[in-house]
């Protein structure tokens, strides 16, 4: 299990290339802007996390990773910043507007299939053939720490806090932000949200051990995961109180209330734990619901904002 020393020792790694992100009020909510990273999304973290880890030898030679979207565009973007090079495994169903972010930070893009499973059977080929150091999207405890730091701004940001909504996918924000915020305020909720049509979590838990989904769907293409890692599954069921799903009509509404009550851009992963916080009549003033990241298609977003749901 990653620990509490582990999140705050990431915390003094990752300076210069994450920010910490302002935490703002929207209505009865508290935001955690993990949209306002360099590169859109809370990801920047973890990656940066494990790659200031790595020796001279391992940096030289390169890193690889698999990745919809956001985590590929932070292992581009850390690469560059530590002038390293970088490769990218992406499903041949990607947005354009994440496949361009990864190029744009110089770093090699490879399409594999269409599920995190085709795309890491990818990344390992490569990775061995070319020696190349495999960086996790989540199931890593470096990767998870980096992402823990988010959870102690939130501390530090807002100390009466009493719930916070975090987004469910492979499941490292979500262990990384529980180990923070457990180890220093065991009474504050924890809450994962994850989409209706990719409920690998919450049917994880049920079954007691990961279960792989035999397929997902939903507009949340950064919550996609078919399976929770083994260590993430550890970390959720050691320290989440609870996880619940939101249908795509219940995203889309989050995405367009964060641009009429916030002016935030956020993506459809990116507001789902919004989304779940909405749908629970969050305690104004104490309920915190990270922004995961912003990196939205713009026609897409331009149809989430001009209708009602």
């Amino acid at each position: 299990m990653v620990t509490l020393d582990d999140v705050r020792a990431a915390a003094v790694r990752i300076r210069g290339v994450a920010v910490r992100t302002p935490l703002i009020e929207a209505g009865p909510l508290a935001l955690k802007c993990e949209n306002l990273q360099p590169m859109g999304a809370f990801k920047v973290r973890g990656a940066c996390n494990m790659i200031a880890q790595l020796p001279p030898e391992a940096r030289a030679a390169g890193v690889i990773t698999y990745s919809s979207g956001n985590h590929g565009q932070a292992v581009a973007l850390v690469a560059q910043r530590f002038g390293i090079p970088a490769v990218v495994v992406m499903p041949e169903t990607a947005p354009p507007v994440k496949v361009e972010g990864v190029r744009r930070y110089g770093a090699e893009v490879i399409f594999a299939g269409t599920t995190t499973l085709h795309r890491k059977a990818r990344a390992e080929e490569e990775a061995a053939r070319r020696r190349l150091t495999m960086v996790p999207p989540f199931d890593d405890p470096w990767v998870i720490a980096g992402q823990g730091t988010v959870g102690l701004e939130i501390l530090e940001q807002r100390p009466n806090v009493t719930d916070v909504f975090v987004p469910a996918g492979g499941g490292g924000l979500i262990s990384g932000v529980s180990v923070a915020i457990k180890g220093m305020r065991s009474g504050v909720r924890i809450v994962g949200v994850e989409p209706e049509g990719a409920a690998k979590m919450s049917r994880s838990r049920a079954a007691g051990r990961p279960v792989t989904l035999e397929r997902v769907s939903s507009i949340a293409d950064g919550l996609l995961a078919v399976r929770p890692g083994d260590l993430t599954f550890e970390h959720v069921q050691a320290l989440v109180d609870e996880v619940m799903t939101v249908t795509d009509d219940q995203i889309k509404a989050a995405v367009l209330w964060l641009f009429s009550e916030a002016s935030l851009v956020a993506e459809p992963s990116g507001a789902a734990a919004v989304a779940g916080a909405l749908a629970r009549s969050p305690a104004a003033g104490t309920s915190v619901a990270i922004i995961s990241g912003g990196n939205v298609d713009p026609q897409a977003y331009a149809s989430y904002i001009s209708q009602p749901f």
